[in-house]
């Protein structure tokens, strides 16, 4: 499968320091050639909001506009019935295995690389 799972919650570091994670392994999978990363930023279940994935999907929101990456999908739209994850799912079919599609994650983003 050419996809990297990056988990950018794991020690509870700071939102800066989750996008500085994220960058470098961007970079990285890049770099190897694969497809697309699966992000996992936690969806704010401590009471503190979910500041990773604001601060993720706004990054990632930023790439896609500057061209770094193709896309992204978020992890509750992550399913057949979303126009995004079709779109990905057609450059990058393995995503169609991944044990979050259509499980509506909002833990979760995808990005296609």
């Amino acid at each position: 499968m050419d996809v990297r799972t990056v988990n950018l919650e794991a020690g509870m570091p700071t939102a800066a320091f989750a996008i500085n994670h994220m960058n470098q392994e961007l970079r990285r999978a890049k770099a190897a050639r694969l497809r697309a990363v699966k992000l996992i930023h936690g969806w704010g279940s401590s009471g503190k909001g979910g500041r990773i994935k604001e601060e993720v999907q706004r990054e990632l929101a930023k790439k896609k506009r500057m061209g770094t990456i193709k896309d992204y999908v978020r992890g509750e739209d992550f399913s057949p019935f979303s126009q995004d994850a079709r779109r990905i799912l057609t450059d990058c079919p393995d995503l169609a295995r991944d044990k979050d599609y259509s499980r509506n994650n909002a833990g979760i983003t995808v990005v296609l690389l």
